[in-house]
C-alpha cells in the first residue's frame, strides 16, 4: 500500500485506498456481523491501509459503533473519517437532520460518542441540504477544530461551485481549510470529471471516490446472476441502463479475461492508474463486505493495465461535457493559433 497527503492543504499521511465501512453492522438488513466485519477490518490493516471512512447514518449508527470497538487499541494508528448530516435516527426528525449548526454539534457529540475517541480526524458534511448558509457550515466547523473536536474538515456530494465558493471563503476569513471533497466515480459514472476533480486539482484538495465499482456492476457479478446488494441493499447499486453502460462492462469483462484477473481488479486499476498521475490526492474508497472481496479489491493495487486497454477504458467511458464544456472543446484549438494542446505563450514584462 502506498500512501499519500490529503491534498495540499494538510500533512495528513493516508493509504492510497481508503476504506468504507457502511456495511459494518446488520441494521439496514444488509452488511457484515460483527464478526465478519473484525475479519475484514484486520486485514484491511494487515496491507498496510489506514484509512477508515464512515457516517452517523450508515446502519443507523451501528457502523460507527462497531468501528469505535476495533479502533479503540490503535486509535492512533488510523486515520478516522466521518460524517454528519442526515442522522443516525431510522426516522429523519426536523431538528437533528440538515447542514446546520445545531445538528452539526449534536452530531459530533453522538458520533464521538459511538466511536468511542476524543476526536475524529476528518469530519465530512455528508449532503448539500441547499438551505444551509455555507458561512454558518464553515464557521461551525472551524468551531470544531479550534476546540480539538475535529482536525480536518471536507464536504461530500456537494457541486463544485459550492465547495469552490466555501474553500475561498475559509481562506478569506482565516477559518479551517476545507481539505477535501468526495464524490461517486467509477468507470460507468465519470461526471465527477467535468467540473469537481479539475476543481480539486486547482484547489489542492483531495478527492476521495465513492462507489468505484459502481455498486457491484463493474464486477461483473450481476450479468452473472449474483444479487449482492443489489436485492440485499436496494440502493447505492447501478444497472446497465444503457448502451453506454454495457459497453463500458463490455471493455472491462473482455479486458480482465485477456489479463487473467477480475473485473473488479481492471476497474480498480484504471481508477489507481488515474489517480497516480493527479496532481492531487485522489483516493478511491472501496467498501467490501467479506474478507474474499476485500483480497479481490487490494490485488488491483498490483496491476498494472497495459496503455492499450488504459486507453480504450478511458474512450468507452468518456462522460458527455454538456455546455460550456463541448462548445470550449471545440474553440480551443483556434484560439491558441491552431494549437491542438495547451501552449505556454510567452511572458511580456509590464512597461
Amino acid at each position: 500500500m502506498r500512501y499519500k497527503l490529503l491534498g495540499r492543504h494538510s500533512g495528513l499521511r493516508v493509504s492510497e485506498m481508503a476504506f468504507g465501512v457502511a456495511l459494518f453492522g446488520e441494521q439496514w438488513g444488509y452488511g457484515s456481523a460483527p464478526a465478519e466485519a473484525r475479519r475484514v477490518f484486520d486485514r484491511y490493516l494487515a496491507a498496510g491501509g489506514n484509512f477508515l471512512d464512515t457516517a452517523d447514518g450508515y446502519q443507523f449508527g451501528q457502523s460507527e459503533s462497531v468501528l469505535g470497538d476495533f479502533i479503540a487499541p490503535i486509535r492512533d494508528d488510523i486515520v478516522l473519517a466521518t460524517k454528519y448530516s442526515g442522522g443516525a435516527a431510522k426516522e429523519p426528525s426536523l431538528s437533528l437532520t440538515g447542514n446546520s449548526r445545531k445538528n452539526m454539534i449534536y452530531s459530533v457529540e453522538q458520533s464521538l460518542r459511538r466511536l468511542k475517541t476524543d476526536r475524529i480526524d476528518l469530519y465530512w458534511v455528508h449532503h448539500c441540504d441547499n438551505v444551509t448558509p455555507f458561512e454558518e457550515i464553515l464557521r461551525g466547523l472551524d468551531d470544531l477544530v479550534r476546540a480539538g473536536k475535529i482536525l480536518y474538515a471536507g464536504v461530500s456530494n456537494f457541486p463544485a461551485w459550492r465547495v469552490s465558493r466555501a474553500a475561498l471563503l475559509a481562506d478569506l476569513r482565516g477559518w479551517a481549510p476545507l481539505v477535501a471533497i468526495q464524490y461517486e466515480y467509477s468507470l460507468i459514472e465519470r461526471s465527477g470529471d467535468v467540473e469537481l476533480l479539475p476543481m480539486a486539482e486547482a484547489l489542492g484538495l483531495a478527492a476521495l471516490l465513492w462507489s468505484p465499482l459502481a455498486g457491484g456492476l463493474l464486477t461483473g457479478k450481476y450479468r452473472a446472476g449474483e444479487q449482492g446488494r443489489l436485492q440485499g441493499l436496494g440502493r447505492v447499486i447501478r444497472t446497465e441502463r444503457s448502451q453506454r453502460d454495457s459497453a463500458v462492462l463490455n471493455a472491462v469483462v473482455d479486458s480482465a479475461e485477456r489479463l487473467g484477473i477480475s473485473a473488479a481488479e481492471v476497474s480498480l486499476a484504471w481508477i489507481l492508474a488515474k489517480a497516480r498521475r493527479s496532481p492531487t490526492s485522489v483516493l478511491p474508497i472501496i467498501g467490501p463486505r467479506t474478507v474474499e472481496q476485500l483480497d479481490n479489491n487490494l490485488r488491483a493495487l498490483d496491476v498494472t493495465l497495459p496503455a492499450d486497454i488504459l486507453a480504450r477504458l478511458d474512450d468507452v467511458s468518456q462522460p458527455a461535457l454538456g455546455a460550456p464544456y463541448d462548445v470550449n472543446a471545440s474553440m480551443v484549438p483556434k484560439l491558441l493559433g491552431g494549437q491542438p494542446e495547451r501552449v505556454d505563450l510567452p511572458v511580456v514584462p509590464p512597461a
